[in-house]
């Protein structure tokens, strides 16, 4: 039986491999020509130590102590030497893709639909015989080549992959490249080249309650999130707060209507910072987050949002007294 491996590199490349259950990580990347540090191969060195983020595996047993240590293995931490999957995986590798010489994976694919949601945002999908093989994990991003030009865009799925499909939350940026394009030229059947998946803003295993925090299009990546953990259940409170600044920036609120009614145990709130909206939640995200939420710090906190908005919830939960057990976060800024 063969496994995915997500081999996550510092520089934010993610690749993934196969690899049967007889066959060790460190053997299966090579097979499939990633060239993750290596050296021994007895483990003794500790050269390949990664730490496993998720999944199940076996550890091995023909290795020293002085190259992984008890403490270490706690903390989830293999030498890809030795370990062989029993699930799907996610390895952190501490070394960078062009170090390991591999590169980011690139697609052709074609929209399939474009749509304005609202004057601030886009929603786009694309889809290909060869988006069929792109895997990613839900949270992360491609760069986006912008046709007639040699620039490239970077946006979070906002949906998993299906059928070939990937779908995208875009802000509409007046004067922006992709923006202009999208809202003046594109049409379905138009060619589009993508690169990734990329990022380190991706949906771990769900070991106690969430709070998701996004900002405007930084829903996308929570969208995409929902619709796995609609897939395989939690059976962890999840709540999501949503904020933008005008009436109409809020968009897929039915979408998530229909997540919410799919995940037995997450709830959402939308709230817009105008003060002269007609929504009923209005302010900040942050005015909306209550104690239970944080859970007196046994919660994971995923944030997706501009940089003030990412500045301004990590001083409220400072203000709070309160240390998450886990804090990711996602800044992004439009390209003009």
């Amino acid at each position: 039986m063969s496994y995915q491996i997500a081999l996550n590199f510092e520089d934010g490349v993610t690749r993934f491999i196969e690899a049967t259950g007889q066959e060790t990580v460190a053997d299966a990347a090579y097979r499939q020509g990633m060239n993750i540090p290596l050296d021994c191969r007895d483990g003794a060195c500790g050269t390949c130590k990664c730490k496993a983020e998720s999944g199940r595996y076996d550890l091995g047993d023909n290795f020293i102590e002085d190259a992984l240590s008890e403490d270490e293995i706690a903390e989830g931490y293999v030498l890809t030497c030795q370990m062989r999957a029993e699930s799907d995986c996610v390895i952190r590798i501490p070394a960078s893709s062009q170090l390991c010489k591999t590169e980011q994976a690139t697609f052709e694919a074609a929209i399939s639909d474009v749509r304005q949601l609202s004057v601030s945002t886009i929603a786009l999908s694309i889809k290909g015989e060869a988006l069929s093989r792109l895997a990613f994990l839900p949270g992360q991003y491609v760069n986006l080549k912008v046709p007639g030009s040699e620039q490239s865009r970077a946006y979070s799925f906002s949906s998993l992959q299906k059928d070939g499909e990937v779908s995208f939350l875009i802000r509409n940026v007046p004067g922006g490249l992709m923006s202009s394009f999208l809202t003046n030229l594109a049409k379905a059947g138009d060619s589009l080249s993508l690169a990734g998946p990329l990022g380190s803003f991706y949906l771990r295993p769900i070991q106690r309650p969430l709070l998701l925090l996004a900002g405007g299009t930084g829903l996308a990546p929570f969208t995409a999130m929902l619709e796995k953990i609609a897939e395989q259940g939690s059976e962890h409170p999840l709540h999501l707060i949503y904020g933008v600044t005008n009436d109409f920036d809020l968009v897929e609120l039915d979408r998530l209507q229909a997540l919410a009614a799919r995940i037995p145990n997450f709830t959402y709130s939308a709230c817009v910072a105008n003060p002269d909206s007609q929504y009923p939640q209005k302010g900040y995200v942050t005015q909306h987050i209550e104690p239970r939420h944080l859970n007196d710090g046994d919660v994971d906190v995923y944030l997706c949002g501009p940089p003030p908005m990412v500045e301004a919830v990590s001083q409220y939960v400072r203000e709070q007294g309160i240390t998450p057990a886990n804090f990711y976060y996602e800044k992004f800024a439009a390209a003009a």
